[in-house]
């Protein structure tokens, strides 16, 4: 069985995997998805993923074999975490891909990224009940991590895996084929879901992580 570690993307928490979470630990998998500490000016993105890694090694039920997920800008600590923890694989979903040096706040002037200007660009898929709760549990974010280069000198070398969300209208399916193409050289799979597909689609989304993974 495999421990899937996830890294919740900018003003999120762990909860919002919580639907997913629970597919895949009813197949028999573990779920670590902590909530990291954004808010703190005193953390950067190595801090981020410290707080990932201690979460697995403290899990009782994880697993040798483990499968890094990151959403949104957890994009850019998913592969800090893979590369800490020898991960298998890597899953990208809907997600930030940085160049190494580059600063997470440059990512969008550096991409080309354009607003779609639609306003609901994160709940317009998503059941109300949970999309109320997912705000109510929003948090701030640090300018810390924002501003210092993204640390590793290359991407961990382990299959790396991209979800394409085909509804997402913060990164809309043009803008991401284009960067996934750029920056992973590779074909993503596209799942018909908004940007916050582990509430619109949980089942959908479990099933593509273990097909990808397994």
């Amino acid at each position: 069985m495999t421990t899937f570690a996830i890294v919740h993307g900018a003003g999120d928490v762990g909860w919002s995997w919580h639907l997913v979470a629970e597919t895949l630990s009813a197949n028999g998998h573990t779920v670590v998805a902590p909530d990291l500490p954004i808010e703190d000016e005193s953390k950067d993105l190595t801090d981020w993923a410290t707080t990932v890694v201690d979460a697995v090694a403290a899990h009782p039920r994880s697993t040798p074999d483990v499968v890094v997920v990151g959403h949104s800008f957890g994009g850019l600590v998913a592969p800090l975490v893979a590369a800490r923890l020898n991960a298998s694989a890597m899953v990208l979903v809907t997600a930030m891909v940085p160049k190494p040096g580059e600063a997470p706040g440059d990512w969008w002037t550096n991409t080309g990224y354009t607003d779609s200007g639609l306003e609901d660009k994160f709940w317009h898929d998503v059941p109300a009940h949970l999309a109320e709760e997912a705000q109510r549990r929003g948090r701030g974010m640090t300018q810390t991590a924002m501003t210092k280069p993204w640390p590793l000198p290359a991407w961990p070398d382990i299959p790396t895996h991209f979800i394409l969300c085909t509804e997402d209208r913060l990164f809309t399916p043009d803008f991401m084929r284009k960067v996934v193409a750029d920056r992973l050289g590779t074909d993503p799979t596209e799942l018909a879901a908004g940007h916050y597909a582990p509430l619109a689609k949980p089942e959908e989304l479990a099933a593509l992580l273990t097909n990808l993974t397994q």
